[in-house]
């Protein structure tokens, strides 16, 4: 199969389907099933969020020219299980069944590694899959992927997608890789509403070792830029967050790109600026959608007039 894919300039990528539909139903409960076995027409969305391709999967994988994990899908391999047969009259001794399963385990190493060279991958992919047991997994880790080939860009982000899973958000999910120690962080945005007129967005990310937290702000070149608040302290991450206005939202995703700059203090005192571009795909048509699950915004009621008007 991945020899197939090769023969094509295919871009290979891992995502699971959901339903629109089923609305804030579980993709797996009984309403959505039944609504899937309908026969109706239904519509999908692709996400990656949770996507699993495991066992051979990231093989065929390696058969596409163009592979694109996105950094919350989930690579997993194990080691090869060989089952024996054997045919003709009496029955095989333990010793001839251990040694045929030898043999069929050296074929399959032999198959894969030949397979995965032809793909211009790392065999080394196939020796950290032979020292976990088959009924087990190892996640890849994104260092592992680029590493062994299969996703080398250093950054990784999706776009904006809307989810409704109990409470309607807008997700986006970035791996990129540090120059200071080349290794991959990944952070969250996530989108919420209080009303059609005003939304936070919460930006996640991996605890930093300073004492002092750094400034971070959000803009576009045809918006002002918009300060996040100081993090709540969760064990190992830093969550930020951002009220924003419909106005504010629409202008941060009129254009394809917006700059999140965090300024932070030096261990010489110095304050320094650091601006990464990520892409607005996508916010435009999530935020559309999160707006139809958002109640409207609250009004007040004022009394005009003299107390002897009220009485009347």
């Amino acid at each position: 199969m991945g020899a197939m894919l090769r023969e094509k300039p295919v871009i290979a990528r891992v995502a699971r389907t959901v339903v629109k539909e089923c609305g804030f139903e579980s993709q797996n409960g009984d309403l959505c099933l039944k609504l899937k076995q309908s026969g109706r027409e239904l519509h999908g969305d692709l996400w990656t969020r949770g996507a699993n391709c495991n066992s051979a999967c990231p093989y065929l994988l390696l058969g596409a020219s163009t592979r694109e994990i996105a950094p919350d899908a989930v690579l997993g391999v194990h080691s090869p299980k060989v089952t024996v047969w054997f045919r003709g009259a009496g029955t095989p001794t333990a010793q001839m069944r251990v040694a045929a399963t030898e043999r069929g385990m050296q074929r399959a190493d032999r198959i894969l590694h030949s397979y995965i060279a032809r793909m211009g991958a790392d065999v080394g992919l196939l020796r950290l899959a032979s020292t976990v047991k088959f009924e087990d997994m190892h996640v890849l880790t994104r260092e592992e992927i680029a590493r062994f080939g299969i996703d080398r860009r250093e950054l990784v982000e999706t776009p904006w997608v809307f989810e409704s899973i109990g409470r309607g958000m807008v997700r986006k999910t970035v791996t990129k890789r540090s120059e200071s120690d080349n290794a991959y962080r990944m952070s969250q945005w996530r989108l919420f509403c209080f009303s059609t007129e005003q939304f936070e967005l919460d930006f996640q990310r991996p605890a930093v070792s300073s004492s002092a937290f750094p400034t971070i702000s959000i803009s576009n070149s045809s918006s002002l830029a918009q300060y996040f608040r100081s993090p709540a302290k969760v064990p190992g991450s830093q969550t930020w967050a951002l009220r924003m206005t419909r106005a504010t939202l629409q202008a941060l995703a009129s254009e394809p790109q917006f700059d999140v700059t965090e300024t932070s203090q030096g261990q010489d005192g110095r304050w320094r600026a650091q601006k990464a571009s990520f892409s607005s795909e996508g916010l435009a048509g999530a935020l559309d959608r999160l707006l139809a699950t958002c109640p409207p915004p609250k009004t007040t009621v004022q009394a005009v007039g003299s107390r002897d008007s009220v009485a009347k």
